[in-house]
């Protein structure tokens, strides 16, 4: 979805972001982003009529941009593991530096049964997505002897994007930006180390 918006659209679009980052779908009302933006509430629904297009939109242009993103990693960083650490330091970054502490989606995924469905769609194609780039990464790592799986491409995929996003809500539960470096840089380490650990069983006689 590539929908042109005006500058005051654009404005409101990434303060609610940020309101979705801090405390999900029912976490903020109008007036939130009222205050934010400084403008009224009845200007916020000419722009969008209700809290379900806004968010919508939100979530419409995170999906966008995460896909840009990832294109962007797959042309410029050419080697498996190189691109994996790159989108593991991108989300470390904007923990970090409190740009971006928790990923939209992950927050509205906790909501599904409770959001529009209109949104819950455009959460489920997200993750849909980042799996399917996440498979391709460790499949292209596979071939290149960097990484070992234990499972199928998807399931891995899967797992490791659920420690992706189970590492900034423990990053948030202990109130340590670290965390979510140490966990992530753990979680590779697995994908790459497992590899070294299985030949010198085998070289040991001890098999796996």
């Amino acid at each position: 979805m590539s929908v042109a918006l005006s500058p005051r659209a654009i404005e409101i679009v990434e303060q609610t972001k940020l309101l979705l980052a801090a405390g999900g779908y029912h976490g903020f009302s109008y007036a939130d982003v009222s205050e934010r933006v400084r403008i009224g509430k009845p200007s916020i629904h000419h722009h969008f009529p209700a809290k379900a297009d806004l968010v919508l939109t939100v979530v419409a242009q995170h999906r966008e941009q995460a896909r840009e993103g990832l294109a962007a990693l797959d042309q410029h960083v050419q080697d498996p593991l190189a691109r994996l650490t790159a989108y593991t330091d991108y989300w470390a970054t904007c923990i970090r530096e409190g740009t971006m502490p928790m990923c939209i989606c992950a927050m509205l995924a906790a909501e599904l049964p409770l959001i529009p469905q209109a949104v819950a769609d455009e959460v489920r194609a997200y993750f849909h997505e980042l799996t399917g780039w996440l498979a391709s990464l460790l499949q292209a790592g596979v071939a290149k002897g960097q990484f070992h799986l234990r499972n199928s491409v998807q399931v891995e995929a899967q797992a490791f994007m659920s420690t992706i996003h189970g590492a900034m809500l423990t990053a948030r539960a202990f109130g340590d930006t670290e965390v979510f470096a140490s966990i992530t840089r753990g979680a590779i380490k697995q994908l790459s180390v497992c590899l070294l650990y299985t030949s010198d069983a085998a070289d040991e006689g001890l098999g796996v």
